[in-house]
């Protein structure tokens, strides 16, 4: 799709919310799990000094339902990865900072913002969030070797954020919470697993009747993932 990059926060967001509406269910339901017992919600995300539009799902899942759940998304949506996180895991051992804005004012803008000004308070910063109402997620993620993709320990980590939030707009934010955390990525390279196998073989592989029932469901998200490109142009030469 030639022209996605082309594309706005926007027209990203309403994309978003068809997938949440037509495709998120379909996949809630094949993991053998009730759409109404899980809140999902289109939020701004960043990765990498980047804001786009992106899925947030939260409930009251064990870590076995989680990861196959990440694992369903990230097979059917083609995700490198992933993130699933407990933020009242006190045995956790990734660092994290969520900072509150003030009511109703936590928007693509104001999100991506902050984000820039934290990495500008620290270098290491702006490597992801999430967002949850108005509430702006850090998550301190380490790598399999234990070491945080920041670059940053934990406690240079939250006393970045801190700083940031101090000095940033009139009233300044407040940290909400900050701690440890459980945060896992849960992923699938495409370059080399074109497939999908690292996702298959955590849900109970190719020939497995979640993978089949995911296989289904991909093709919807197929069409609509045509029929959206059509619709904006995204497909079309530049």
């Amino acid at each position: 799709m030639p022209r996605l990059s082309q594309a706005s926060y926007d027209d990203r967001a309403a994309f978003s919310a068809e997938v949440l509406k037509e495709i998120v269910p379909k996949i809630i339901t094949a993991n053998g799990i009730d759409p109404a017992t899980l809140e999902t919600e289109v939020t701004p995300g960043g990765y990498l000094l980047k804001t786009n539009a992106s899925l947030q799902t939260e409930g009251d899942l064990d870590d076995t339902a989680a990861d196959r759940l990440a694992g369903s998304l990230g097979y059917v949506f083609r995700q490198y990865s992933v993130l699933a996180s407990r933020l009242n895991d006190t045995t956790g051992k990734t660092g994290f900072v969520v900072v509150r804005f003030h009511q109703d004012s936590l928007n693509a803008t104001v999100a991506q913002k902050f984000f820039e000004a934290a990495d500008a308070t620290e270098k290491g910063l702006g490597g992801g969030y999430t967002v949850f109402g108005d509430e702006q997620i850090f998550l301190n993620v380490t790598n399999s070797e234990g070491k945080p993709y920041s670059g940053l320990d934990d406690a240079t980590f939250q006393d970045g954020l801190k700083r940031a939030a101090a000095s940033f707009g009139d009233p300044a934010l407040e940290v909400s919470s900050s701690g440890k955390a459980t945060a896992r990525f849960i992923g699938n390279d495409w370059e080399t697993s074109k497939r999908g196998e690292d996702y298959q073989t955590l849900l109970g592989g190719p020939d497995g009747e979640l993978v089949k029932k995911l296989d289904e469901i991909s093709r919807d998200y197929a069409s609509l993932v045509a029929k959206t490109a059509e619709s904006k142009g995204w497909n079309r030469d530049e």
